[in-house]
């Protein structure tokens, strides 16, 4: 006798969840996916996962369901939108929260849920999408102890380490401190390799060298060839959404009344890079901030060159 596999839903089947639902296919897992867009659903059927044509189609059969999701607006929706889950989850269905969002909100629709008989499970992923790929994410899970345990296999399925960090929330506490380190350790890189640069050392050979030295990090491994070629277009996140992050990292420093004096000249550099209009590419971009600041700039009144 063949057990049937465990059908998990995926909601959101962007840079995170589409390839998050290719490791669950791969482990063995059965997967109806929804998303907005055709195209990611469409993808997801080559992959071999189930496509589903709502947020509650994607939870028909499944005993647990990921979201994975860009904004406060999308999260609304998948929940109390027209055959969303609040209208099609079963009873005892875990959601496993996975986006980077208010926690303000993430406990508001915990509580409608509930009501609803679901447990959500806040559970915000550490990582870029080249790394969700390569399945070498920490994920941050929080909430009923029981309800983590259980889905400890579909976690295991699509990360490297899984930490049971507390309360309902700390999850999202936790991903806020992980991307201050990210803000802050990608800022630094991209100063150390302008630096490189600027010394007249080769870039390509600052990087293999640094990156195998005591200064390393990973995001000098990870954004740093992206400061090299100078291309910033294919974005592990888009620089818009990664303003996200930093608002609410800013947001948790004031409420607890924490000094983030290198976080906030780091913030500063994005807030640069959004001015110069590079919405769409990968914070790596900074560079690009840095090295337009150490150009000499003409005098006023001086003839163009």
């Amino acid at each position: 006798m063949t057990t049937a596999p465990v059908t998990v839903g995926v909601v959101g089947l962007g840079n995170m969840g589409l390839p998050m639902a290719g490791h669950l296919l791969a482990a063995g897992f059965r997967v109806r996916g929804y998303d907005v867009r055709e195209e990611a659903v469409a993808a997801l059927g080559q992959a071999g996962g189930v496509p589903a044509a709502s947020p509650g189609g994607a939870a028909a059969g499944a005993a647990i369901v990921i979201t994975s999701l860009p904004s406060v607006a999308a999260l609304n929706e998948v929940v109390s939108g027209q055959d969303g889950l609040l209208s099609a989850a079963p009873d005892g269905l875990i959601v496993i929260e996975t986006s980077t969002l208010p926690l303000t909100v993430k406990d508001e629709v915990a509580q409608l849920l509930g009501q609803a008989g679901v447990v959500v499970l806040d559970c915000p992923l550490s990582g870029t999408a080249s790394q969700m790929h390569a399945r070498d994410i920490a994920v941050y899970a929080s909430g009923d102890p029981d309800a983590i345990e259980h889905s400890h296999d579909v976690l295991a399925a699509f990360s490297r380490v899984q930490y049971q960090v507390g309360a309902f929330g700390n999850g999202m506490r936790m991903k806020l401190i992980a991307n201050h380190l990210v803000t802050v350790h990608h800022t630094a890189a991209a100063e150390a390799l302008l630096l490189a640069q600027r010394a007249g050392l080769d870039p390509a050979l600052a990087l293999r060298a640094l990156s195998d030295g005591a200064g390393s990090s990973r995001m000098l491994e990870v954004r740093g060839p992206m400061m090299i070629a100078g291309d910033f277009s294919q974005a592990n996140m888009r620089l818009e959404y990664y303003q996200k992050d930093i608002d609410l990292i800013s947001d948790l420093g004031r409420t607890v009344r924490c000094p983030l004096p290198l976080f906030t000249a780091s913030a500063q550099l994005h807030l640069a890079a959004l001015a110069q209009g590079r919405l769409d590419e990968d914070p790596a971009c900074v560079f690009a901030v840095l090295e337009g600041m150490s150009r000499p700039q003409a005098a006023p009144g001086s003839p163009a060159r």
